[in-house]
């Protein structure tokens, strides 16, 4: 099944472009676009897909109020059974800087033998980093690194590992991170690579 996550409210579009096994269920879909963004999956998530939620019921049930929905088993809804392409659902990561993803069906693909893991085949843009405080704190963030004599422009690039580009996209580094997503103890960079400086 080829998919397309992208992440709303950031123009340009920061997406992902992934081939991953039909037979997976959402929890493994999560573990992949975690992996495709290099989020570092320490904060909740859930799927919205229609009207209902579904996410870790366990981790769900245990941080829920009197009147909240109801969280379903994650591991229960298996890509496979959406049946169309171009149905289109939402991944919500992180519900403090709240990252919704919309996650879209392009294809249905026949391939001679089944994949065992995803991978991926196209994206653009970084995605903003962990913790940045949402789509306000990221435009905030841009600001201060885009302006040398703004006060906090030190302690931010310090604190962005010294290097931030929101233009970063390289292929083969994300395919090797969502081609791994389902090992256990998979270690996430904290940084955006540096770039290599040149030799004169």
């Amino acid at each position: 099944m080829q998919i397309r996550v992208s992440i709303d409210e950031i123009e340009p579009a920061v997406w992902r472009r992934l081939v991953v096994p039909s037979e997976w269920n959402l929890e493994q879909l999560h573990l992949a676009i975690q992996a495709a963004f290099n989020w570092w999956n320490y904060h909740l998530h859930e799927f919205e897909i229609g009207g209902l939620r579904y996410g870790n019921a366990i981790e769900a049930a245990e941080g829920s109020a009197i009147g909240d929905p109801q969280v379903f088993d994650e591991r229960q809804v298996r890509l496979r059974d959406f049946r169309n392409a171009g149905t289109a659902f939402t991944y919500v990561y992180d519900f403090g800087d709240d990252w919704h993803h919309t996650v879209e069906i392009e294809d249905l693909l026949f391939l001679e033998s089944a994949p065992h893991h995803a991978t991926c085949v196209d994206g653009a843009r970084a995605r903003p980093p962990e913790d940045v405080g949402g789509i306000s704190g990221y435009e905030r963030f841009l600001e201060v690194l885009g302006s040398p004599k703004d006060p906090e422009h030190r302690e931010t690039k310090a604190w962005c590992g010294g290097h931030f580009d929101p233009e970063w996209f390289d292929l083969a580094t994300v395919d090797k991170d969502v081609r791994n997503a389902l090992k256990p103890n998979v270690k996430r960079r904290l940084h955006q690579p540096k770039p290599k400086k040149s030799k004169l």
